[in-house]
């Protein structure tokens, strides 16, 4: 396509950020190039194929994505030399995106006339018993329905009143019977946050909008994450940008005050424009912190991410009422920042139609969340193993009877920030003329995934 605009951006970053900007931005006639410094697209939320990888190559992409294997069943030297691997799409830390198939992404899709084919569900309840599907009856419904909705639609003003209120607070106002519940454990999964002292109610209840438009409020892609990334690398491709993976730009150089060019190896390229999409706190790696006011310096030190132990289970069978559904559990006294522990498993993955598994295995996907301190103690982590395991167990009591393979990615950097009332996240303008920062570590609707995609939404419509 014929560029009319003949401005040149720099995008650092093939995640869903740096991905949707680019698209967006290719669309309205700017030159756009992205550099990646991984070989593959999509940043954190990424969808590998494990055919044919070897223990080095895996372990060193997790590392880069800030993550590890906690734990593996058998140990993962055997799992890669049996390539017990072969067939699947492995995510490096659970993904799942809100909204579904009337997600954001599809919003941004729509503009180019495409689209994305999403699993959905309803979400159910994991208890001593076994299980609840839908979570709520209908009877529950009605009884809490009112307060939900006065919360959920309440006017942009009531909500920025609720920006500094806790969900604790919340709780002791609204939280009775199986309402309590809801806030107790929709507030930490939207977050990917224990600790409900730190979760604004505002910010929840903005982020939990989306899922009342009609759609599911659970989704995952068919296909994977990948199906998402090479769409929108197609469309970049598209509209005359380019992305350019194994390339590691080292620097963003800042003159008076103005980002004018960026050194890649031993070149220098000028952009009229400079966007980064890595993770926030490392943005003085690339550049001078010296040139930015303190106060923007210490604001960025100062942000923390969020964090979770994964598990991913290979199972030869499933129980067919399971399949496609998905459910939250929470776990009390867990021994973590928040005292108890909320978690997911997921059984949209082990749908034949989600492909990311040979077709007589079942891949079910699960996590439960930490802080990202706490992903990094074995203590901790074999903690939460275990409750992982356990849920499970009250899934399908003889899971351990059908385990192919088990892996947990332990990851401390799922969410670039956490959207707490202790975490200010930047808007997306800095300090430096010519020089933005998007991803889920700044100001935009959404949490993770939707926070992403909208902080480029928002750059776009700044463009």
């Amino acid at each position: 396509m014929q560029q009319v605009n003949k401005k040149r951006i720099c995008i650092i970053g093939a995640g869903i950020a740096g991905l949707t900007a680019a698209a967006l931005l290719s669309k309205k006639g700017y030159l756009v190039t992205v550099y990646e410094k991984e070989p593959v697209l999509g940043g954190r939320a990424l969808s590998v194929s494990a055919d044919s990888l070897t223990k080095m190559e895996y372990t060193r992409l997790l590392s880069d994505y800030h993550s590890f294997i906690a734990f593996s069943n058998p140990d993962l030297q055997t799992i890669i030399d049996q390539r017990l691997l072969d067939g699947y799409l492995l995510d490096l830390g659970y993904h799942a995106i809100g909204g579904g198939v009337l997600s954001n992404l599809n919003e941004v899709l729509k503009k180019f006339d495409e689209h994305v084919d999403f699993l959905e569900s309803y979400v159910g309840f994991i208890d001593e018993e076994g299980y609840q599907f839908p979570f709520l009856s209908k009877m529950d419904k009605l009884k809490i329905l009112p307060n939900i909705l006065r919360l959920l639609f309440a006017s942009e003003k009531t909500l920025k009143k609720l920006d500094d209120v806790s969900i604790t607070e919340t709780i002791k106002r609204y939280g009775k019977g199986n309402m309590k519940l809801i806030l107790e454990i929709f507030s930490r999964s939207i977050t990917t946050v224990n600790n409900l002292d730190r979760v604004s109610t505002g910010e929840m209840f903005r982020a939990q909008r989306n899922l009342y438009r009609g759609s599911k409020p659970v989704g995952y892609p068919k296909g994977g994450l990948g199906v998402i990334h090479e769409k929108l690398s197609d469309i970049i491709k598209t509209y005359g940008g380019s992305i350019r993976l194994n390339t590691a730009v080292d620097r963003i150089n800042i003159n008076q005050g103005k980002a004018v060019s960026v050194r890649i190896e031993d070149d220098v390229v000028f952009y009229d424009y400079i966007i980064y999409s890595g993770l926030l706190q490392s943005l003085f790696n690339y550049s001078d912190e010296s040139a930015f006011p303190k106060s923007y310096v210490r604001t960025i030190k100062n942000l923390t991410g969020t964090g979770s132990l994964s598990g991913y289970y290979s199972l030869s069978d499933v129980p067919n009422e399971l399949i496609g559904k998905t459910f939250h559990f929470i776990e009390r006294n867990a021994g973590v920042d928040g005292n108890d522990a909320v978690g997911m498993i997921d059984f949209m993955a082990a749908a034949p139609e989600a492909s990311i598994s040979p077709s007589q295995e079942k891949l079910v996907q699960a996590y439960i969340i930490c802080t990202p301190e706490e992903a990094k103690q074995k203590k901790v982590l074999q903690r939460l193993r275990q409750i992982l395991d356990k849920n499970l167990a009250r899934l399908i009591p003889d899971y351990d009877q059908k385990l192919n393979w088990a892996l947990y990615p332990s990851v401390w950097h799922l969410d670039g920030v956490a959207k707490t009332i202790d975490n200010s996240k930047p808007s997306i303008e800095t300090p430096i003329q010519n020089l933005y920062v998007i991803g889920d570590g700044v100001k935009a609707m959404g949490i993770g995934f939707n926070c992403a995609l909208n902080s480029a939404r928002l750059l776009a419509n700044q463009f």
